[in-house]
Parts: C-alpha cells; sequence; structure tokens
C-alpha cells in the first residue's frame, strides 16, 4: 500500500471517530437533560458529559443521585466515550505521522543525504527500465539518486528497496538534477519514457556538470544522433538491443546463457572495468595480482586496442581500461589496490 492510500484510510477512521464521539457527547447531553430536569441549562449537561469522558472528575455539576438510573447512564457515558476518545486520539497520532509534518521531515534526511554524496550516480525515471538500472547499481554497490515525477512507480521500487534515496519532480528542471547532487556526481541516467525528456536531460545535466557521463535511452533511432548532440556519451536502444539479444539467444545460446546467470547470480559477479592511473605506468601487471584473487582480469584496452587474456608480465599505461570479471566486493578491492600501489 502506498502512502497515499494509507493517509486516505486513517481520514476515513478518523472521520469515523469523531463522529462517534460526537455523538456520544449529543446523547450524554440530551441524558442528562432529561435525568437532570430544566434546572440545568443545555451548557451544564454539556460540561457534565465532558469532564466523564476527560475523566477530570470535578463532581457531578448535573445532580443524578435521585435517579435509579441516573449513574449507570454515567458509567455508560464514560466506558463508551473514554474508549472512543482513545481511539480519537491515536488515529489523530497516526495520521499526524502520516501527514506533511512527518514527509517534510522525512524529505528533509533525503536531501542531507544526497548532499553528502560524490562520485554516485542519477536515475532519471523508475519504469521498467529504470527500475532495473536501479537495481543493478544497489546490487553492485554503486550509490544513486532516482528521480521520477510519478510517486507509484517511486513507491514501486521503494517496496524493494526502502533505502534508496529519492527525489519526487522532473528530471528535466535543473533544480531537481541539482537537488540530486548532478555537480557531485559521476554519471546520469537519462531512462523516462519519452526521447524528448531523455534529450532535454542529457542537455541539462551536461551543462551542470561537464566531467560526468550520460547514458540515454532512445526508443526511435532517429533520435539518436541528436541525443548525442545534445550531451549524452551513449545512447542506448532497448528495443535495437533486444533483437540483437534474442538472436544471440538462438545462435550463441551458451554466451547468452553465460551472460544472464552472471547478472542474474546472488553472488553479484559482473564484468567490470577499472581505469590505470598514470602512476601506474611503466609497472607490470603483476603488481595487481598480489592480496587480490577474487578478480580476473579479461583483457585490456588502451586507446582503441584490445588486449585479450593479458599476460601478468605485460606493461601497463596510464589511461589503460581493465576489463575484470569480479564481484563488487572485489571491484572495491581491486580499486583500493591499485591506489595502494600507486
Amino acid at each position: 500500500m502506498v502512502q497515499g492510500d494509507s493517509q486516505d484510510k486513517t481520514i476515513r477512521h478518523l472521520f469515523f471517530a469523531f463522529l462517534a464521539l460526537v455523538m456520544i457527547m449529543v446523547s450524554g447531553t440530551v441524558g442528562y437533560r432529561l435525568l437532570g430536569g430544566e434546572q440545568y441549562s443545555w451548557l451544564d449537561c454539556f460540561y457534565m458529559t465532558f469532564i466523564t469522558l476527560t475523566t477530570i472528575g470535578y463532581g457531578e455539576i448535573v445532580d443524578v443521585s435521585d435517579y435509579e438510573y441516573g449513574r449507570l447512564f454515567t458509567i455508560f457515558i464514560a466506558m463508551t466515550g473514554i474508549g472512543v476518545l482513545g481511539y480519537v486520539l491515536s488515529t489523530f497520532t497516526a495520521f499526524l505521522l502520516e501527514s506533511d509534518i512527518n514527509s517534510s521531515w522525512r524529505r528533509k534526511k533525503m536531501k542531507e543525504k544526497i548532499a553528502q554524496l560524490k562520485g554516485h550516480f542519477i536515475v532519471c525515471g523508475v519504469g521498467m527500465v529504470g527500475s532495473n538500472v536501479a537495481h543493478e547499481l544497489a546490487a553492485t554497490g554503486r550509490p544513486c539518486v532516482i528521480i521520477d515525477a510519478n510517486m507509484a512507480a517511486i513507491h514501486h521500487f521503494l517496496e524493494t528497496h526502502p533505502e534508496q534515496l529519492w527525489l519526487h519532480g522532473d528530471a528535466t528542471d535543473d533544480e531537481m538534477l541539482r537537488a540530486a547532487g548532478v555537480e557531485n556526481a559521476c554519471g546520469v541516467f537519462a531512462v523516462a519514457h519519452e526521447d524528448n525528456m531523455n534529450l532535454v536531460i542529457s542537455l541539462s545535466a551536461k551543462q551542470l556538470n561537464t566531467g560526468l557521463r550520460v547514458v540515454a535511452r532512445c526508443h526511435d533511432l532517429k533520435n539518436v544522433e541528436k541525443t548525442r548532440r545534445a550531451g549524452a556519451d551513449e545512447v542506448v536502444s532497448p528495443d535495437f538491443s533486444g533483437g540483437q539479444r534474442i538472436v544471440s539467444a538462438m545462435v550463441r545460446p551458451n554466451v547468452a546463457s553465460f551472460l544472464d546467470d552472471m547478472f542474474k547470480t546472488d553472488n553479484n559477479v559482473r564484468i567490470e572495468e577499472v581505469r590505470v592511473p598514470e602512476s601506474l605506468s611503466g609497472k607490470s601487471l603483476s603488481v595487481l595480482y598480489h592480496g587480490n584473487q577474487d578478480s580476473l582480469i579479461l583483457a585490456i584496452r588502451h586507446v582503441n586496442d584490445w588486449l585479450f587474456n593479458p599476460s601478468s608480465l605485460h606493461v601497463m599505461q596510464g589511461g589503460d581500461v581493465l576489463m575484470v570479471m569480479a564481484s563488487s566486493e572485489g571491484r572495491l578491492r581491486l580499486e583500493r589496490l591499485i591506489q595502494g600501489v600507486a
């Protein structure tokens, strides 16, 4: 159940509780008027009912001791009224906790956490594609902030990722990207439903931070070049990629199965890429093998050339990119090892 549905349910309970309380107050006022007679005003009768419900206990404003059922009536009003009053107070407290007061506090804490992020990712849109993007980032230990104008989509993702940082709003708005920490981010995923939105997100993100990497989703292939010119470093068409994946499942099923199993495995093994710093130029690959047994270097890319299954004696150059098979923990250990050796 989403927060809006929960609040609606609480409001309904609060309405019926107040209605029951009003009925008890009216019944008590009328009852004491009938029992006490016209010598007691309606205000006296109302006050008698009020102090009975609230257990103030100032004494009987309306004297009903001469009536056989007078005090039994007081007991009835007290038992039913106190129970209803307690329910009203508890329901009202729940409403406050689920209302804008609590939401404002949570939004403030969320913004404080986002402001502390550096080198994180921003996922603009958490539909079918965006939710899988955010899930993959979470599975590999990469912090991200999700943005979506559809609160239901955010709540749906939070059901399985309750600790996820999120913002509700239009990702094409510069202020929303700033709130997500775009100046300190290392990448933006423009994966909204519409190509024109992804184009604007790519343009805005690059203008706010020229150093980050932008990957955009594009349905119509004729919009690919436009999106690249707008600032996207990479443009992916799910329909085109899906067609290639279907062909792979037919003509190279074992390769496709291997890649699928790697992305679905519980230990989060992935093919990762790690950039070699300039400080490691001239050093052999073997310096990265000591103390690192849970990652496998598959290939090295130098400029536009690939070297597969490199020897441990291979000399690295600054800017080389290592293609590594590792878990998320193995990738982090390799990165720390590189920093230590460098």
